[in-house]
């Protein structure tokens, strides 16, 4: 593919530069016979419109020997007419007929073609017509005198305009030459210029292809490569942050697989045991134990159940197929419902709970049910994950056109690693003690995706072993697809 580009870059500068040099000369070449010709009947006319040659020529008419007498003005004139002999002449005609008389070339003289100057002559008029295609240039004009009827014709054969030409051709030749090795010289430059970052593009290109994204096209110019080189790089990068994400996809689409079967397991075989266990008792349990049995069995099932309703909100979330019921709805009371809905669990638990609200709060709109949901599980969490009697706060307040709610406690906290993944699916950073509390690992999971669709954010600030504070920020209009 170089080798082509190489060559037809080449190629194409070389016919470049020859066609303009022979378009060029070929106009030099018309140029200079144009002008050649336009020269000579210039300097015809000028020379027999002066008075003087013209009144000789006819005074010469009027005398016995007048074919010598006006051969003898044309010689003192030979000059100024630009007589050269092989090459233009004058002659002496005869008015009537057109028959040779006499002249510069005695030879060619009785060989003269009647031309359409000397019909023109023969009729009187001067004959000045150009023949462009004609290989000569021909003036004849009538004089008539005394003794007679006369044509002065001068004819030129053209050979001086040939000869020019021909030099001319033969410097074109030599120019194209010369230019021949230029344009190679221009054209293998130019060719390793453009084809150089091109090379460049292709080898990074196979590298991208090969999966190695480390490559990159280092082109700074302005121009069309270098905007296409940098594209490039723009594309690489893309596509290894897409071929990442979708490696990142994976890995987690294996452990929400996994967190899946491992949480399911984990009540499917508690039940299994605890039925097992009231099926090998064949009765003779006592009924407290079988009691308990059932109580764990429900409770498992229930759990169960909690496991499979997330994992279906979830995935309605990701199929975009969860219907909101947007309304508008006082902000402030849904904070406080929920917190009168939690906090017999708080006080079950010692723990001092609180709420406060920094000001008037505004209606927002929204899915109420939907941001309750949220509520429920911020407070909830801080119940569960704070050692008994300890502190939590509930905090609400306005901003701007924006709403918020803080809840605050002084809790367990969470490692510094772990608090960008909290809202990720089945990641729960202490495990067992999730499990203890019923905790599925898919409640704040949930939360985000129902505070995204509103176009609010969550957000979480923690410190290992002196509590969590998390804040959801939701906007007084609700989302602009509502």
């Amino acid at each position: 593919m170089t080798k082509s580009i190489y060559t037809k870059l080449v190629a194409i500068i070389i016919v470049l530069i020859l066609a303009l040099m022979a378009v060029v000369g070929a106009f030099l070449m018309r140029g200079v016979r144009n002008f050649y010709i336009n020269e000579f009947y210039a300097q015809m006319q000028e020379a027999f419109a002066g008075a003087d040659m013209a009144a000789d020529l006819r005074a010469a008419a009027d005398e016995p020997d007048a074919a010598a007498r006006m051969t003898d003005i044309l010689r003192a004139n030979s000059g100024q007419l630009g007589i050269s002999v092989g090459t233009r002449n004058y002659y002496i005609l005869d008015g009537d007929t057109g028959a040779y008389i006499t002249g510069s070339d005695p030879v060619a003289g009785p060989k003269l073609t009647i031309t359409r100057n000397i019909l023109t002559a023969i009729d009187g008029k001067e004959g000045y017509a150009v023949g462009s295609a004609d290989d000569y240039m021909d003036v004849a004009l009538p004089i008539r005198g005394a003794s007679g009827s006369y044509i002065i014709y001068l004819i030129d054969n053209k050979e001086t305009v040939s000869n020019l030409n021909a030099e001319i051709f033969s410097i074109i030749l030599e120019s194209m030459a010369i230019g021949l090795v230029i344009s190679v010289l221009l054209g293998l430059l130019l060719a390793k210029t453009m084809v150089t970052p091109i090379q460049s593009l292709t080898k990074a290109a196979e590298k991208v292809a090969a999966g190695d994204f480390s490559e990159s096209v280092e082109n700074d110019a302005k121009d069309e490569i270098g905007v296409l080189s940098r594209t490039f790089n723009d594309m690489a990068g893309q596509l290894e942050r897409n071929i990442e994400d979708l490696q990142n996809s994976e890995q987690m689409r294996k452990e929400f697989v996994a967190n899946v079967s491992h949480e399911l397991r984990t009540p499917v075989t508690s039940i299994r045991s605890y039925a097992e266990t009231l099926c090998d008792a064949g009765g003779t349990m006592d009924a407290a134990t079988e009691q308990r049995f059932l109580e764990v069995i429900v409770r498992e099932s229930d759990r169960m159940t909690k496991i499979v309703q997330d994992l279906l909100t979830l995935s309605r979330f990701d199929a975009g197929s969860i219907a909101f019921d947007f309304q508008e709805f006082s902000f402030e009371q849904s904070v406080q419902d929920v917190y009168n809905a939690q906090l017999l669990e708080a006080q079950k638990r010692n723990h001092n709970f609180g709420i406060q609200f920094t000001g008037p709060i505004p209606p927002i709109r929204g899915d109420r049910a939907r941001i309750e949901q949220v509520l429920i599980n911020m407070i909830s969490n801080a119940i569960k994950y704070t050692p008994d009697g300890g502190r939590i706060r509930v905090t609400a307040g306005t901003k701007g056109d924006t709403v918020w709610c803080t809840v605050r406690d002084n809790g367990i906290g969470i490692p510094k690693q772990d608090q960008n993944r909290v809202f990720e699916r089945f990641y729960r950073v202490d495990k067992a003690r999730s499990r203890e509390s019923g905790g599925t690992g898919l409640g704040l999971s949930i939360a985000y995706e129902i505070v995204q669709r509103h176009d609010g954010t969550i957000a979480l600030q923690s410190q290992k072993g002196k509590g969590t504070a998390i804040t959801v920020t939701l906007p007084v209009g609700g989302p602009k697809h509502a």
